[in-house]
Order: C-alpha cells, then structure tokens, then sequence
C-alpha cells in the first residue's frame, strides 16, 4: 500500500479576524469569522496538487481538538498548519505547538497570524518537508495531512521514539477505513496489519468534502493512533517483509504465494547469507555449526518453503484472512529455519 491518491489537506484557510476581544492578563486573542470568505481574499492560490484543501469549518477544528484531549503541559506535533485555524486553537490549550510547514506563503501567514499576541511565543515553526526532516520531541500528533504522505507518515510516526501518547489525524476516508480494517474485511491489507502491529486504530469521525475549500474529490475521516509502548518484540523490516509477499495476492494462498520465482530467489539469497554468518560465529564451535548450517548440494528453497508452511498450519491460508498472531507465529517458523525476510 502506498500513498494515497488524491490530493488534500496539507493546510487550513485563514478565516478574517474580527475586532480583537481581550484574554486574560490582557492577552489579545484572536477571533474568526464564519469561514465563508472566498480564498482569494487572502492573496493566496492554494495549490490544490500539493493537498491544499482547506479545513474551513470551525466546528470540525473545536471537534478535533475535543477528541484529542489536549493538556496544559503538551508539547504538540503539526503538520500542514497552512493559514492557522487548527494551530490557534491548539495554542489556546497546550505548552507548545511545532508546526511544521513546506509552503513558506503559508509559513508567512501563520505567523501574521499570531504576530503580536501571548501565543506567539508558544508557536515554533518549522519549514521543510516532514518525510525528509527528524521529528522532534511531542507528546501528541494533531494534524490535517496532505493525503499524498498518508502513509509514509504514518510508519515514520509509529517508528519513532521517544513515544508519543497518540495522533489524531485527518485522512482519505477509504485510506483511514484501511488503517481499521479487520482479518475478512476488502479493505484489509498491508496497510492494516503493519498498523495494528505497532498501535491501536479508531476511526473518530466522517468529514465531508464540502467542509474544505476548494472541496477535495474525496471524503475524509479522523482517525485516533495510539502507538503500542512497550512496542511488540518484532524486527519489523522482518515482518514488512513476510507481510509484502503474503498480501501481493491476498486472495491467493500462502503455498501458491510463495511459489513465486522472485520470492524464491529471494529467500533462497537470505538463507544463504544465513547459512554462512552462522557458519563463522565461533570457532570453536564451527564443526558443531557447520553440521547444522551446511548446504546440501541438492538443497531446493522452494521444499523448505511449502515445509515450513504445512508445519505451521498456513500452507492453505490465505493473508486477508490472517490476523496479527497468525503472522506472528509464521513469521517465527520461517525464522526458526533460517529463512528470513530482510
């Protein structure tokens, strides 16, 4: 599962500011409209290839924020902020918000937008593309993504430590209805299974098309991500591995899946460079090693292949079917035979 298709929200439409109203302490907030000024009036083209649709309806905001359960003391990940609808909001609630921003036009905005008020020192903006930047330290991820990185944020998020408490993210409806898909569901795939590997999924809310302007092409929803602390013992580039063959055909079964000449030539590869690290870990072990490890001079991968799926049980099975133990425990008898996957 890749990326996405179609492009969306990467940022929000700057509403018109009304007269100021007065916070505590003096503080000078910030006020928005009803979200109905049309966008040129901001001087800005959004570029609706790059997932510029803009979040314009302030309900959808007050909800996201309300379910992500901000506190005082956060120290908040944004990505996409665009003109700053979301972001003012959350700054009104937590210590610190890092938002992060490729578009410097949008950039500009944002900062106009708290320039001069008490949560200006609260903001941190950083410009760049996220895919290519190191996270920093955040104790929650809210954002409104571009659909196109949909997915490789998701697994640079879930791979990243320290942990966060979770995300609450805004994606393509059928690209969030992937995230929760269940074993026996069309929509269970890849995607599904590495997500659930590593964090609890729940689908939040539906989003509408015509709560963005200019409207996408696509429904949206908001999904909650909790990653799993401690994580599962699990090498995951092992694990992608063995799911990527699995799922190329998922209605297809393991035996017939694994009889692909590619995917034998790759594991008969892995199996081989196996073989011989474990023949020069010790020296002093080596005659008992080699008898283990040697290389029959008839030795066939794809035999030890079907071998290790009728032991385990899955020679039958088919991977739409297959929940996260399943792969668990086939991931293990492979390995446990010296067939590995990375």
């Amino acid at each position: 599962t890749g990326p996405d298709r179609g492009g969306r929200a990467g940022s929000r439409e700057r509403r018109p500011a009304l007269a100021p109203e007065r916070g505590p302490a003096g503080c000078r907030w910030i006020s928005a409209a009803d979200g109905n000024t049309p966008v040129s009036a901001l001087g800005i083209v959004f570029n609706t290839g790059a997932g510029q649709h803009i979040l314009k309806n302030p309900l959808v905001v007050n909800s996201i924020i309300d379910k992500a359960a901000l506190r005082r003391t956060d120290v908040i990940l944004e990505v996409g902020p665009g003109t700053g609808n979301l972001t003012v909001k959350m700054l009104e609630k937590v210590k610190k918000v890092i938002a992060c921003e490729i578009d410097p036009r949008l950039v500009g905005e944002l900062q106009k937008r708290v320039q001069g008020t008490c949560l200006a020192n609260k903001l941190e903006i950083k410009v760049g593309d996220i895919l290519k930047t190191d996270l920093p330290f955040f104790d929650a991820c809210v954002a409104n993504l571009p659909y196109q990185i949909s997915s490789p944020f998701v697994f640079k998020l879930l791979l990243h430590r320290p942990f966060f408490r979770c995300a609450i993210l805004m994606f393509q409806r059928e690209f969030a209805l992937r995230l929760v898909a269940k074993p026996g569901s069309k929509l269970y795939c890849r995607l599904s299974v590495n997500t659930q590997l590593l964090a609890r999924v729940d689908h939040l809310m539906k989003v509408g098309k015509n709560n963005f302007r200019p409207p996408p092409k696509v429904e949206s929803s908001v999904v909650r991500i909790e990653p799993k602390n401690p994580p599962p013992p699990i090498n995951f580039q092992e694990w992608d591995g063995l799911v990527r063959i699995a799922f190329v055909r998922k209605n297809k079964t393991l035996s017939a899946a694994f009889k692909s000449s590619a995917v034998e030539q790759l594991l008969d590869h892995n199996y081989r460079i196996h073989c011989s690290l474990h023949n020069t870990v010790s020296s002093f072990l080596i005659y008992y090693i080699l008898f283990l490890y040697e290389i029959p001079e008839n030795f066939k991968i794809a035999e030890k292949i079907q071998t290790v799926l009728k032991d385990t049980g899955y020679s039958e099975k088919r991977a739409r079917s297959m929940d996260i133990d399943d792969f668990i425990r086939l991931l293990h008898g492979f390995n446990s035979e010296g067939i590995h996957f990375s």
